[in-house]
C-alpha cells in the first residue's frame, strides 16, 4: 500500500508528506536503503508521550469520580501494546510500512510490538503536522470503543471503575456512594456503603474501610446488572 492509499484508508491528511513517510519507515528499511533520511523511532518517542497525555486527559474528563488508581489502570489498558497494535490494524497501517526485506518476510507487518511502535510514530507525525486537536479528534472514537472493551474485561479494572464506566456509557450518569452505617471498635471497624445508579439500581456492600465497602457495593451492583441483562 502506498502512503497515498494509506491516507485514503485511514482518513488522515498531511500537509507535509515527508512526515508521514518518516512515520512509516522502520529502521530495517533504513539499513537497506542508505538514501532514506530517517526512521520512525524519534516520532515513536513523541507519539508515545502524546498518546499518554491525550488518553489521560480524555479519561480524566469523562470519568470525574474515578480515583487515581482507576485512572491509571484504565490509561494503561488503553495505551498498552496490544491495544495500540489493534488501532494500527484497524487502519491497515502494517500494509503501508516501509520494512526491510528480512523484516517483511518474517511477519513484521503483523508483529504487535512493531505495529504499536508504528502507530505511536504516526501519532507523533500527525501531532507535528496538524497539532494536538487533530490528534485528539482522531483518537477519541477509538478510545471510546476501546473503553467499552475495558469495561467488559474484569482483569483491567476494579469493580467501582467498571460500574462507573457502565453507568456513564449506558445511562449517562455517575454512581453515587453513601456510607449508611459504621460499627465495631476502631481496630475492627465495619462499614456499610450503598451505591445508587440513577433511578435504575441500588446495591450495598460491607467492608473494613469505606473504600472496601464501596468496592463491595459496586461488585454487587455489577452482579445485579448481569442478572437483569440475563432476564431481559
Amino acid at each position: 500500500m502506498t502512503p497515498e492509499e494509506f491516507l485514503q484508508v485511514s482518513g488522515l491528511s498531511f500537509k507535509d508528506p515527508s512526515l508521514l513517510r518518516r512515520a512509516l519507515t522502520h529502521r530495517s528499511y533504513l539499513n537497506e536503503h542508505p538514501d532514506a533520511v530517517e526512521d520512525n523511532e524519534r516520532l515513536e518517542y513523541l507519539g508515545d508521550a502524546a498518546l499518554d497525555f491525550i488518553t489521560a486527559a480524555w479519561i480524566y474528563s469523562r470519568f470525574p469520580e474515578m480515583d487515581e488508581g482507576g485512572l491509571t489502570r484504565l490509561r494503561s489498558a488503553l495505551v498498552r501494546t496490544e491495544q495500540l497494535a489493534a488501532f494500527a490494524q484497524e487502519i491497515r497501517l502494517g500494509e503501508a510500512l516501509f520494512l526491510g526485506k528480512g523484516e517483511a518476510t518474517t511477519g513484521g507487518r503483523e508483529r504487535l510490538a512493531l505495529l504499536c511502535a508504528a502507530f505511536e510514530a504516526l501519532i507523533g507525525a500527525l501531532y507535528l503536522d496538524n497539532g494536538l486537536a487533530i490528534v485528539t479528534d482522531f483518537m477519541e472514537p477509538r478510545l471510546q470503543e476501546a473503553t467499552q472493551t475495558a469495561i467488559e474485561d474484569e482483569r483491567l479494572l476494579d469493580a467501582r471503575s467498571q460500574l462507573q464506566m457502565w453507568a456513564q456509557a449506558e445511562i449517562g450518569e455517575t454512581p453515587c456512594y453513601e456510607t449508611v452505617t459504621s460499627s465495631g471498635p476502631d481496630h475492627a471497624r465495619e462499614f456499610v456503603v450503598e451505591v445508587q445508579v440513577g433511578d435504575h439500581l441500588t446495591a450495598r456492600g460491607i467492608g473494613r474501610s469505606k473504600q472496601e465497602a464501596a468496592q463491595s457495593a459496586a461488585a454487587q451492583a455489577l452482579t445485579d446488572i448481569q442478572a437483569m441483562q440475563a432476564y431481559s
